[in-house]
Order: C-alpha cells, then structure tokens, then sequence
C-alpha cells in the first residue's frame, strides 16, 4: 500500500515559490517593442539586462532574475495571445529554422491558445528537449564532444562564444539549473502537475527561441560557417521488447477508470494520464510517450517513498542535489547504503523490464533519447508507446483501491498482467549472451547441410578423421570433468556424438530460455559475461566465414572456375569442418553453462578468479583467431586445427584442476 495522505505537490516550498510566485510579484507593466523591435528581432540587452547577479558577483541570482523577468514574460504571452495563427507563422517561421524542427514552436501557439495545462506542458517537454538538441548542434559548429547535461551546455563556453555569455544567462534562468525555474526537468521528471506551469514561461521560450534562431543567423553569415543537424536515432529491435498484444478499446476503457481509483496515480496528476490514453487513441505515439514516462517516475517515486519510509523525497529538491528520478529509485541501494525496498515491491520482472526500456545500454533508452530531443517525433514507434503505456496499466491495477472494480472489469487485463509477469530481460548483458549462444546454434546447424562434391581419397581427409577422432575423444573427458562439477545437466554418455544431433540444439534453447538472475550483478560477474559474449560473437563470426565461404566455392568448384591453390583451400576447409565443428559446438556448450553458473564467481577468492578469467580469455583469443584464419582472405585451415589442438588441451587442464573432489 501507498501513503495515506498523498501531496497535493510535488514541488517544494522553495521550488513552488520560484514556479508559481516570484514571476508574479512585479506588477509593472512592459511594452512588447521593449523587447520586439519593428522587424520583430528581439531586443536581447532589454532581456539580459534584467537578469541579477549573487552580491559575491560569482554567479546568478535566480530567484531575483525570475522576479524581474516576470513582467517581460507577461508582455511575451500577451502578444502571443494577440496573433493569429497566420501572423504568427509568418512573423516567427525563419527564425525556427535553425531548430531543426520549425513546426513544433510554430504550433506551440495553438497550445497556449487552448489555456489546457496539460497541452501546454507536454509543448515545453517537447520545446525544452528540441531546444537541447538544437544548442548541441551549435555547440559542435566549434567544439568537441558536446556535453550529456543541458546544464553544463547551456554553460559551455563554446555556446557564450556564438549567442554570448548574457545571452546563455537568460537561458539559464529558465533551463537547466536546480535553483532556477528548471522547467525541463520538473516536467520531464514528473514533479510539475499541469496547473503549476504558467503558461506566459512557454511563451518567453517561443521568444527567446526565435531570438536565438536571430543571433545564430547573423553570427553564421559573419563566420561564413554552417549548422549540421545531427541525424536523429532510430529505435531497432523493437521486437525484442514485444511484450503486450495490440492494446485493444476494451483496455484502454478500463485504463481510463483505472487511473480514478488507483493508488498510483497523484490527484494532481490526472489530466495528464487522461491526456496520454487520448493521444494514444489518436495515434499521437511520441505524445502518449512523453507525456507517460513522467507518471510512470512519478509513480514509481511514490511507490519508492511509502515503500522506503522517506515520503520527503516525493518533492524536488530545495537545492543543487539530485532529485529522486528512475536513477535512484531502480538502484540496489538508498544514498545511505540501506536496501532498496522498491525491487522487492515490484518483482523481478517488472524491475528487468525498466531496466530494459530505460537503462541497459543496447535497449531503447526511451526517455533518455527523448527528453534529450534525438528523436523525430512524428516517426516514434507504436509498438513502444504500447509496450510502456500497457506495463503502466499493470502498474495502475498493481496499487489499485481495493475492492474498487468487479473481478468481470478486470479480467479484460488479465492477459496484460500475466504478459509483465513472465517477462525476461532481453537486454541485460546475461541475456544477450543467450541471444548469441542461439545466433550460433542455428548457424552451426547449417554446417550440415553445406552441399560436399566428391573429394576422393586424400591425405587431407584421412587427417580429418584422426583430428575428429582425437578431438571426440578430448570432448568426452571435458564433459565428463563438467558433470562431476555440477556444471552440466546432459547425462548421455556419448557427447561428441550427442553434440552433433538436434537434441544439442534443442538442450541449448532450452539452457537458453531459462531465468538467469541479472539484477544488480556484481562487477565480477558482469567482465566475466562480457568475455564469455564475446567467445560466443566470435564464435558465430567463426561459423559464418565457414558457411559463406563454403557455399562461394561449392559454387566456383561447380563451374570449374577455381584456381590450383584455391582447389587445394576448398579440400582443406571441407576436412576441416569435420574436426571443427563438435568443438566450436562444445565451446558453444561450455559459455552456456557457465553463463547458467556465472553467479558463483562472486563468491570465489580473487586469485582462483583472475586464473578463470584467464581461462576465458584463452577461449576467447583461439575465436578470435579462429575467426581471421577462417575468413574468404586467409583460409589457413592447417593452422586453425593446430589451433584447435592446443585450446582443447587448455580446456582440459583447466577443468581437471577445478574438478571436484
């Protein structure tokens, strides 16, 4: 259960009185042509001239440059207000242009016309994050690596040397800091609900982005330079996130009364979970996106703070600290080194599923690539905006009141629930490790149908089957080694053999799909799955070579198109296939089965560590030289099962001495 008495804010005193009030306090009444000149070029030192300065003259006094900054603010809404659509576009469409993205701030207008906070503020999350996009491809016209934070770009010399430092200091004000008016990370966190937003700071942002599109204009002309937009990113692989079905009326219908009753969701906060099933009804994919993924790390962070017993940090913080974000609320540990007890809470699966969309590094990262504005919107993907939209249902009915709804209105859910419950990371290093062990079995199965003209007897051939003689022998005393250490669940007694049947292959997707736990894995644990991925990359590297090479020259050998010397490749890449491939198949074998027993090594001393990484990395150094010998360029078979040789040798010694007793 969540807390009894939820807040009716999410922003602290101070944090409130800066959003909400200081704008507010200074009456006096500013003419726009103070700030708009006849040419509707914007009057900067008008601007900068009100932002103030710490008495220590280090640093920017925020609460007073929000004060006297109020009035122009309110002149900028009300010209907005006063344009038609026409006029507007027509006055301000250049000056969007260098933001890559002119019609965003174009219909920002319509926005601030509906007086909806709601609409309003997913315009600023939308504004704020194009905006950073845009300063990032300013700031690489002259500098390098640009800065990960919008603080530390809004700061960076780079930029004060195009607009000028007064200028990044108005930005400032606005964006970026804790102790300014932050507007992009209150919204994109989900501390700010819609009333709290007043619109006339989503009117200063439309006029400060046109003045900026101003300045940049002329700075280019002078410098004779140009600004090359980024490409945007672009979700792949979105099918190894699928976990909901199509997200049908009938769930959405109860989603809707789901979010009046469920314990999830702060009052405050409504309108914008009403807003996110509207927009994904009306196909507005990137929309239900950023609107949701500031509830979903609202209502995380709720259930974190009832959970934890610190409802203090359901509020922004008071200053330069951190506030309470998925960061810290999916962490192992609170800041005082105490369990977490969110995990807990949560289970395994939901918690690998966040992980999944929101942390590991080859998974969509979806709020970090769009709240840092490198996705074109108008192409974000529906399966995503299901697969969180419908993971934040299961959440809803999760803290749902009791006794709220009929078991019949639920049931439409079931199938949604019982999709999060059984869901499997697919992006944690562990898993895909799995993932490739698969990739190679499927290639390794194609050896076997590789088409074999008719070699005759030769001396290659009868070498092959002394190499496969040895190496079946080699594989029967590895796998016997494994079996007396609990590493191993194949009991048939003839494994060189059983290696080249389907029921390898059927044993390996099996080892495959099983739950290997993988939250929160100690370093150890994570260099080790790292190395043993790699063998299994190389590994398929090694097959494919084999596979392609093989059919080419199949092909040339056909139309007696084959040189002398390339004949004599082909015959010995045909025998060495023979050898080969029961143990690129036990190797295949053994990263599985460590990879099912890789939690032990966190409890090894470190030296019996460091030799089992060193066991690791001399499997991993035979791929990788498996994988050059092999390619169309090299072709050097002798030395690939000379190669061979040795590795089964170190594989053997290895194991006999980790043998149990």
């Amino acid at each position: 259960m969540l807390g009894p008495v939820p807040p009716t804010t999410c922003l602290s005193p101070a944090v409130h009185n800066m959003v909400c009030v200081l704008g507010f306090e200074m009456q006096d009444h500013v003419e726009m042509r103070s700030i708009l000149d006849q040419e509707n070029r914007v009057r900067w030192r008008a601007i900068w001239e009100r932002v103030s300065y710490l008495s220590s003259g280090v640093g920017l006094d925020y609460a007073e440059s929000v004060r006297q900054l109020g009035p122009l603010c309110d002149a900028a809404h009300g010209h907005f207000m006063s344009l038609s659509n026409e006029n507007y576009e027509e006055t301000f469409h250049d000056w969007f242009q260098w933001t890559n993205n002119c019609e965003l701030f174009l219909n920002a207008l319509t926005s601030l016309k509906s007086q909806d906070g709601t609409k309003i503020s997913l315009h600023l999350m939308k504004m704020t994050s194009c905006l950073e996009r845009s300063l990032g491809d300013v700031y690489l016209i002259i500098g390098k690596d640009c800065p990960f934070l919008l603080r530390d770009l809004l700061a960076s010399q780079e930029l004060a040397k195009i607009f000028s430092q007064s200028v990044m200091n108005v930005l400032r004000v606005f964006l970026g800091s804790p102790l300014s008016l932050n507007l992009r990370n209150i919204l994109w966190h989900g501390f700010a609900s819609p009333h709290e937003i007043p619109p006339k700071y989503c009117s200063m942002l439309l006029l400060l982005s046109a003045g900026l599109g101003q300045l940049l204009q002329l700075w280019l002309t002078n410098a004779g330079m140009s600004v090359v937009h980024r490409s945007p990113f672009v979700f792949s692989n979105l099918q190894e996130v699928a976990v909901f079905q199509d997200l049908n009326e009938n769930v959405l219908s109860t989603a809707e009364r789901l979010i009046e009753k469920s314990k999830f969701v702060l009052a405050h906060m409504i309108p914008f979970w009403t807003e996110v099933i509207f927009a994904f009804r009306q196909g507005r994919y990137a929309d239900c996106t950023i609107l949701l993924l500031p509830q979903l790390e609202a209502g995380l962070r709720l259930t974190f703070c009832a959970v934890n017993g610190c409802p203090e940090r359901m509020l922004t913080a008071e200053s330069t600290s951190l506030y309470t974000t998925f960061d810290e609320i999916l962490s192992k540990h609170l800041n005082d080194g105490s369990q977490n007890l969110l995990p807990g809470t949560l289970g395994e699966s939901a918690m690998e599923f966040l992980w999944d969309v929101l942390n590991h590094s080859e998974g969509p990262r979806v709020r970090d690539h769009l709240s840092h504005g490198e996705i074109q919107l108008w192409e974000f993907p529906k399966p995503l905006a299901s697969e969180l939209l419908g993971f934040s249902i299961v959440l809803l009915h999760k803290y749902l009141e009791e006794n709220s709804f009929d078991k019949e209105d639920i049931a439409v859910l079931y199938p949604v629930i019982a999709s999060v419950g059984s869901y499997q990371s697919r992006f944690h290093p562990v898993a895909l490790v799995q993932k490739q062990v698969l990739q190679c079995c499927e290639s390794l199965q194609k050896w076997d149908l590789l088409p074999i003209p008719s070699l005759g007897e030769t001396n290659e051939l009868q070498d092959s089957v002394d190499h496969t003689l040895s190496f079946y022998s080699e594989i029967e005393q590895i796998f016997h080694l494994l079996h007396n250490q609990g590493k191993t669940c194949f009991t048939t007694e003839d494994c060189s053999n059983w290696l080249q049947t389907d029921k390898w292959v059927v044993s390996l997707q099996e080892l495959c799909r099983e739950r290997i736990s993988n939250l929160y894995c100690p370093r150890s644990v994570l260099e080790a799955v790292v190395v043993l991925r790699k063998i299994s990359t190389q590994c398929y590297q090694v097959s494919d070579n084999i596979v392609s090479t093989s059919q080419l020259r199949y092909q040339q050998w056909q139309s007696k198109t084959l040189r002398s010397r390339q004949r004599q490749n082909y015959r010995r890449l045909l025998c060495s296939v023979q050898s080969l491939s029961p143990v690129l198949r036990l190797i295949i074998t053994i990263v599985i089965l460590n990879l099912h027993n890789i939690h032990n090594v966190s409890k090894t001393p470190d030296s019996e560590y460091q030799l089992y990484l060193k066991y690791l990395r001399s499997i991993l150094q035979y791929t990788e030289n498996m994988s050059t010998c092999s390619s169309p360029q090299n072709n050097r078979w002798d030395k690939a099962v000379q190669m061979t040789s040795t590795i089964m040798l170190k594989i053997k010694a290895f194991n006999e001495k980790n043998k149990a007793v």
